[in-house]
């Protein structure tokens, strides 16, 4: 039933190309068009979109599927090649661009089969799919009768992923073992002796007021069957296959490169994360430099404390006492939350444009705290939700109060939080543009945003702003050990090593970190590249505009067009160096 529907969603243009007139208006057509393939081959970006056609089911991930989805994105990619920036406007030339990078990456990951390791250090399919009753609003019977059909699809979905990683297994394309150390414990946790513990049982415990007792009970009933014959054994062979099969084979070496075709595979990573055509030496090095900066920076503010020992007794002595570290998960959340307030208060002065969506802050589920990283903003599923900055309460001796604010800033407010609403509210752009999350920009602008809090008054004394510096050095860090791992032999402790000689992270963070950036090939480059670039456009402006430059419009500048590529960005704000320049002549 599920291949018909999807038969019945496809728009795909099959005539007349040369006839076809390459403007905006048919451009639109043809976004719309790879919009609403994509929601039909996505059943969950649909059910996050608001859209009921297919919430009844799972995405289709069987190698039938996956071969005719990737054959749709090539016929796509093809149609766009046929636009030229001569005859469409700037605006449909950016999401013709956005619209090419996403496809790329969708044809780039089946080409390199990353449906074959579905799961890295901190996460995976399993966590994924515990999203599932967040998906709806539940205000109808339908709604629950489609849930209920999405769980009972549960258990040969991850039969599926399964197999592949099975494959995976015999052709070498497995996670390393190393970073995959109590990774069943993320497993575990959803299964529950009483099924109304279940997370997947919690829309059952709260119907609208106008169902009746009948419907009530009856699709109780159905629920609980789903997640006894269903759910429950899916996550319980997914427990055994790890722990029993995945873990105890899996392969031990940790770079990429070492992967069938893993030189051209983290190549092509390290392409897609930083939008640049930087090698992964050129990002080593520029890392290497970036660390020794950063490094005279934080002597400054040892000697400024006058501390008696070196940059590296000082982190020592950070990581040490006890000051620097809350008594409880509630002091650990309050602090961050008065602090993203007191940011909150700071906005006005630095943006004209304010997101409608708001925000909360709630610490990191206990169920994947442990293999976590220390924070992270988790944007709504639905546009009755907020979103949410996740703080780590997870060890807290690992937490330090100092790296709080940074982090604050980076994942709430004015980082994550601000920056992707106010994409998801550009109403007026094609979807792929309001979608499209480019790692780059939006790990560059979180990085950018903790910089921000020094305008903003936000690092009160000098432990937070080591704790600003350590958070940048963290970033600058991860262009040399990533590419060390993946590209030039590095060890994992060799990692390891340098990133406590040179960070104020705790032990237990810098760890989290590298198995995070061994499972997660280039991701880790973004952040720094991106922030850097942002940094020159804005110095660029400031030389080019001097008294006139007003960092409200800078920012709305770099924001406007949502998640955009760096070349991008750049081609933008030079447009908007140079209109300034044109209003201050007249």
């Amino acid at each position: 039933m599920y291949r018909y529907v999807l038969a019945a969603l496809l728009f795909v243009s099959s005539v007349g190309l040369s006839a076809k007139p390459y403007n905006d208006e048919s451009l639109y057509q043809l976004l719309d068009e790879i919009w609403q393939y994509e929601l039909s081959v996505s059943p969950l970006l649909a059910s996050r979109e608001g859209n009921k056609a297919l919430a009844y089911v799972l995405p289709d991930i069987s190698p039938q599927g996956l071969a005719e989805q990737n054959k749709q994105w090539v016929a796509f990619q093809e149609e766009l090649s046929h636009y030229k920036q001569d005859n469409i406007s700037k605006d449909a030339f950016i999401a013709l661009l956005m619209q090419q990078y996403r496809l790329a990456n969708y044809i780039d990951e089946y080409t390199y089969r990353a449906y074959l390791v579905p799961i890295n250090s901190e996460y995976g399919f399993h966590g994924a799919m515990a999203s599932l009753p967040n998906m709806s609003t539940f205000k109808y019977v339908d709604d629950y009768k489609a849930y209920i059909s999405r769980l009972k699809a549960l258990l040969p979905y991850f039969n599926q992923q399964m197999a592949y990683m099975k494959q995976a297994l015999k052709e070498g394309y497995t996670q390393p073992k190393v970073v995959l150390k109590g990774f069943e414990d993320s497993i575990s946790s959803y299964l529950v002796e009483d099924i109304k513990d279940s997370g997947f049982y919690a829309p059952f415990t709260r119907y609208p007021d106008h169902f009746t007792q009948e419907e009530k009970d009856e699709l109780t009933a159905q629920g609980a069957k789903a997640i006894t014959e269903q759910v429950l054994p899916a996550y319980q062979a997914f427990y055994d296959f790890m722990v029993n099969e995945y873990i105890p084979n899996a392969r031990s070496d940790i770079a990429a490169n070492t992967w069938p075709d893993g030189v051209a595979y983290y190549a092509n990573r390290a392409k897609h994360y930083t939008t640049t055509d930087m090698s992964p030496t050129e990002i080593h090095n520029l890392g290497l430099s970036e660390v020794k900066r950063i490094r005279s920076e934080m002597q400054h503010i040892v000697d400024e404390l006058a501390f008696e020992g070196s940059i590296n007794d000082f982190i020592a002595f950070l990581r040490e006492d006890p000051q620097f570290y809350a008594s409880s998960a509630e002091d650990l959340l309050k602090e961050a939350s008065f602090i993203a307030k007191k940011m909150d208060a700071k906005l006005p002065s630095l943006f004209e444009y304010l997101p409608r969506t708001p925000y909360g802050v709630a610490p990191v589920p206990d169920s994947i705290a442990p293999k976590y990283t220390t924070g992270r903003y988790v944007h709504p599923s639905r546009d009755d939700q907020p979103g949410y900055y996740w703080v780590n309460t997870y060890a807290l001796d690992k937490r330090p109060l100092y790296a709080l604010p940074a982090l604050t800033l980076h994942e709430a407010v004015p980082g994550h939080h601000l920056q992707i609403s106010l994409a998801a509210e550009l109403e007026d752009l094609p979807m792929v543009r309001r979608n499209t999350y480019i790692s780059a920009f939006g790990e560059g602008w979180g990085l950018y945003s903790e910089f921000l809090g020094i305008e903003a008054g936000i690092y009160e004394d000098p432990y937070d702003d080591f704790g600003r510096l350590s958070y940048e050095m963290w970033r600058a860090c991860r262009l040399v050990v990533d590419t060390g791992m993946h590209t030039m032999g590095w060890s994992r402790q060799q990692a390891v090593d340098y990133m406590m000689e040179n960070t104020a992270l705790s032990e237990h963070n810098v760890n989290t970190e590298i198995d995070r950036y061994i499972s997660w090939p280039a991701q880790a480059l973004s952040y720094k590249i991106g922030e850097i670039k942002i940094k020159a456009l804005r110095a660029k402006a400031e030389s080019a505009l001097g008294e006139n430059f007003d960092v409200r419009k800078f920012h709305r500048a770099v924001l406007e067009n949502g998640s955009v590529p760096l070349f991008i960005l750049e081609q933008h704000i030079n447009a908007f160096i140079q209109e300034q320049e044109e209003q201050k002549a007249n």
